[in-house]
């Protein structure tokens, strides 16, 4: 049962090594493949309000159709501020705290984006007062879904209603676009005096030439002053975001650490016990004829078995509890095997290293002492 105790703090160390390597590896997995199915490949370009004025400067109209003549870029996209309110009612003129922004029918595609309930924005109804609803907005505003057949709900937008023809799902490389209410091109300008100046443009490019593009992108945009064009990659702040959650990794790593070493102790302290419940054993393998050496390893080959039975169980343990988490999760299961074959190693080191001193005492035991011993 001793002997059983001591591998079983083996083991806690092993596991708990795996499980902290290889939970953060099946989380970056999901992250990278949640970034890949959104769009890793898209550049956001916005436009800086003036330092002096803090007006935003007049982006040329067709500044999407400009970034899409750069040659890598795929699509391009523009979505304007129509800098006015939004709410159910025309009773109270209150800020519900959510944008009204003038989008481009193709801008859902240019965010990889679903709809979730009704239609996007099209040729036939941006000409008209309708909008469609981000994820958060809809749930601010108490419109989740639309029934097809039943009348479309309204919202109050400027001094106007509009009808709801579209909810979008979530869209986590555009937080900006959840929180909004989208209006088409033409329905903005004529119903709410939209001057027609976009403030964010989106483009998809080829991955490989996306700094290319990057470099380029703001004076393609905006040629009489490109230095108020600021360009960003909302896959990386998703991916900066996400991997902060892990930034704990090494503080577990030294707690597997601790439960090694614990472990290990705990096999030198069996060790040297059973040297000492041993003697008479020893003794006669003296008598017989077994010399210095054959005792240390004798004893020295059962710490590192020990330690070993230990590692290899923690292994099994580890993968098992990675792969239950990342199951529990819903994300692929990552083992790497790096840290696997690193856990079992230092099984063994551990193994050495308490086995040493309880087999060099066993070695050093006289026949005659050990023979004599109670």
């Amino acid at each position: 049962m001793r002997a059983v105790l001591s591998a079983l703090g083996i083991s806690i160390g092993i596991a708990t090594l795996i499980v902290v390597v290889g939970i953060p590896a099946s989380s970056h997995r999901q992250l990278m493949n949640e970034l890949s199915a959104l769009g890793t490949n898209l550049l956001r370009a916005e436009v800086a309000p003036d330092s002096t004025t803090g007006q935003l400067p007049p982006v040329p109209e067709n500044s999407a159709e400009m970034a899409d003549r750069i040659g890598p870029v795929h699509m391009a996209s523009a979505l304007a501020n129509a800098q006015t309110f939004v709410s159910r009612t025309d009773r109270v003129e209150e800020n519900s705290g959510l944008s009204v922004l003038v989008a481009k029918p193709n801008l859902l595609e240019a965010l990889n984006g679903r709809v979730h309930s009704g239609t996007f924005l099209n040729a036939a109804n941006s000409a008209f007062p309708t909008v469609v609803l981000g994820d958060k907005a809809a749930t601010r505003l108490g419109i989740t879904s639309l029934t097809p057949g039943a009348p479309a709900p309204q919202v109050w937008v400027g001094k106007s209603w509009f009808t709801v023809v579209g909810i979008l799902e979530a869209m986590p490389l555009a937080p900006d676009v959840e929180r909004s209410v989208l209006i088409g091109w033409e329905s903005a300008r004529r119903q709410l005096g939209f001057s027609g100046h976009p403030t964010v443009i989106y483009v998809k490019v080829d991955e490989t030439a996306i700094e290319d593009v990057r470099a380029v992108l703001p004076a393609t945009v905006f040629p009489e002053s490109p230095g108020e064009i600021r360009v960003s990659r909302p896959s990386d702040a998703l991916a900066a975001k996400r991997l902060t959650e892990n930034t704990f990794s090494a503080l577990f790593l030294g707690l597997a650490g601790v439960a090694l070493l614990v472990g290990g102790v705990g096999v030198a302290n069996t060790m040297v016990i059973s040297v000492l419940e041993r003697k008479r054993e020893i003794g006669l393998r003296r008598a017989l004829g077994a010399n210095r050496g054959h005792i240390r390893w004798q004893f020295l080959t059962e710490s590192v078995a020990l330690c070993l039975l230990g590692g290899l169980a923690g292994a099994v343990l580890g993968v098992l509890g990675t792969a239950g988490y990342a199951a529990w999760r819903d994300w692929p299961t990552v083992i790497p095997l790096n840290a696997v074959f690193t856990g079992i190693g230092a099984a063994l080191l551990v193994g050495v290293l308490a086995g040493v001193y309880p087999a060099v005492r066993a070695s050093r035991l006289a026949p005659t002492e050990a023979l004599a011993a109670p």
